[in-house]
């Protein structure tokens, strides 16, 4: 437990002074609170003796408690402030390392279990460091503060305490050993029922399209029912522990109270000492009342840590190690020399000995059945998924030698999936860079033939599309994510299909502003329709993680390949029959 939460000390050294500070005020407070019952015991005595002299110890009664008031508030002050901070900072580290993982770590771990982390897991730390650790420290000093006034007014009755102890301490390790057990179980089901949440909301559409609610409902009560499973037997350690420790806790004051009268009958205490003596007794066993839930406190937060630490250890799996001497822009050349790339836990290799040149300001197109590497050979261009070195080059060097905020900035990658944020349109188009003029803005919503559709909502640019854009369209969207990549007027641009949700005609105004604005630039784009592939200069065909064919529209139509099957299977009006079979039936023929 303590190892896991050592790990945090770097974080709580940040605010050693505050904490250091606030531990101090505890101190002095319990002091202050000390010093209340014997000064009651002088003003009881002075009753019983009959010399009616209680105004000072009112007095001191009213100062100390004044006084514990007010160190008490502080600390608790300085305290949590600190475990705010402490918190904040958790949460700024995580975020910050999550923006540089890749895909291998996001198909580990669910956006909903990160969800988890970051909020719950956090919580559960900062709420350690604001109450456990103030229980914790008054613990320790109502112990000390109270054995040393009982040990003053009686050492035999002090003495009556310490049997238990041995005893207390054996069972509260066994049974934070449980609880640790018991609530990393908590944490995981926790992080369980946020991602089955998360990924059901994502996909609602889905689920209502297919009249899969009651099933959807059922699964998520197995998954709820887990977690309260987990949950049911940490709180049964827990609420077995807060039954005992008061109960040893009461035993004690019994014992205090019997012994403790006796000597008061027989003239060995005063009756003024005898109160004293019971109230630090309660002020020494008062710990062991909340024992239980401190050792709750401690044994989460620790599972807490750990799961976090679990994260913060994964290192990136893009390495960012620029080398010096890498020109500040990219011209636009390409070459992939011998690329292969095979995916974790696949049998075959999603590219295979791929090689290909392209010179700075050429179109190419990318076409190939699904599944045949096109998505994953672009993203080698940008490195969300890692190259081998010596395989892929930009301008004559080796693309692991880019800085990646330089590489990602001037290769601008428009990816399938057409995503946007729940902000205004304009927020969303300008997404790399917020100043951009409102005129750009407009002239790539244009060129994107995403204009019109603008112009016609209430708000226009000002529009909030909703979380994902789900106010929009799925052809909206696309245009959406094409006029962000266009905006960026970048020296090399990838379009991954970017025109499936588009009409024709659309598509043809897309294409001719494509071959205006990117005049000299280098331009790589995937697509399944012959009518997007016939406008680049260069068509390549993938098939199974290999280059089938590589030519211009009108040679791969006079080879009779691939290329050519595919064209007479959509111009003789196959756009709406299943591409996979039509691209199955053009791959045996082009082979």
């Amino acid at each position: 437990m303590f190892r896991s939460l050592a790990r945090l000390k770097p974080y709580a050294g940040r605010y050693r002074g505050r904490v250091t500070f606030g531990i101090s005020l505890f101190l002095i407070a319990r002091v202050f609170e000390g010093s209340i019952p014997f000064i009651l015991s002088i003003g009881i005595d002075s009753i019983t003796s009959g010399e009616g002299k209680i105004l000072l110890p009112v007095a001191g009664i009213v100062v100390a408690v004044s006084l514990r008031f007010v160190t008490v508030s502080w600390a608790r002050i300085a305290v949590r402030r600190s475990a705010y901070l402490l918190a904040c900072d958790l949460r700024r580290d995580l975020y910050e390392h999550l923006q540089v993982m890749g895909p291998r770590f996001f198909g580990q771990y669910s956006i909903g279990d990160m969800m988890t982390r970051a909020i719950a897991d956090i919580s559960l730390i900062q709420r350690l460091i604001s109450h456990g650790t103030t229980l914790l420290v008054i613990m320790v000093f109502a112990t000390v503060v109270g054995f040393a006034y009982m040990l003053y007014i009686s050492p035999m009755l002090t003495l009556l305490i310490l049997p238990p102890l041995p005893f207390v301490f054996m069972y509260t390790l066994r049974a934070s050993r449980q609880m640790g057990l018991a609530s990393r179980q908590v944490q995981d089901r926790l992080s369980d029922l946020g991602a089955h949440v998360q990924e059901n909301l994502s996909g609602i559409r889905t689920i209502q399209a297919m009249v899969q609610e009651d099933i959807e409902i059922r699964r998520f009560e197995r998954t709820n029912q887990g977690y309260a499973d987990a949950f049911y037997r940490h709180a049964r350690i827990t609420s077995l522990m807060s039954a005992v420790m008061p109960s040893m806790a009461a035993l004690c004051s019994v014992t205090i109270l019997g012994i403790g009268g006796i000597m008061v009958l027989n003239g060995d205490m005063s009756v003024g000492q005898f109160t004293a003596f019971f109230l630090y007794v309660n002020m020494v066993v008062q710990p062991f009342r909340v024992a239980g839930m401190v050792v709750n406190m401690f044994q989460r937060a620790a599972v807490a840590s750990d799961r976090l630490f679990e994260v913060f250890d994964r290192p990136p799996e893009i390495p960012d190690a620029p080398q010096e001497g890498i020109p500040a822009h990219i011209r636009g050349d390409l070459e992939i020399r011998g690329l292969s790339f095979t995916y974790d836990k696949a049998t075959t290799p999603a590219l295979a000995d791929i090689s290909l040149a392209i010179a700075r300001g050429e179109s190419i197109s990318v076409m190939g059945r699904v599944g045949s590497g096109k998505s994953t050979l672009l993203k080698q261009l940008v490195r969300i998924h890692d190259p081998e070195p010596g395989t892929v080059f930009i301008d004559g060097r080796d693309v692991r030698d880019y800085p990646l905020a330089q590489l990602r900035a001037q290769v601008a990658l428009v990816p399938q999936d057409p995503f946007l944020f729940g902000e205004p349109l304009r927020d969303n188009l300008t997404y790399d860079d917020p100043s951009r003029r409102l005129d750009r803005i407009w002239m790539a919503a244009e060129s994107a033939d995403l204009k019109d559709t603008i112009e016609s909502m209430p708000e226009q640019m000002e529009t909030v599309v909703g979380e994902r854009g789900i106010t929009l369209s799925g052809g909206q969207k696309q245009r959406a994510t094409l006029a962000r990549g266009l905006i960026r007027h970048s020296p090399v641009l990838v379009l991954d299909d970017c025109f499936s949700s588009v009409d024709t005609e659309t598509e043809e105004h897309i294409l001719a502003e494509l071959k205006r604005l990117r005049s000299g630039q280098t331009t790589i784009i995937v697509s399944h329709r012959v009518s997007t592939a016939r406008h680049s200069d260069r068509i390549v065909v993938l098939d199974e993680g290999r280059i089938l064919e590589v030519g211009t529209h009108k040679e791969l139509l006079e080879a009779g390949g691939f290329y050519a099957e595919l064209e007479r299977i959509q111009r003789e009006g196959a756009d709406e029959a299943d591409f996979e079979a039509a691209a199955a039936t053009a791959a045996g023929a082009g082979g």
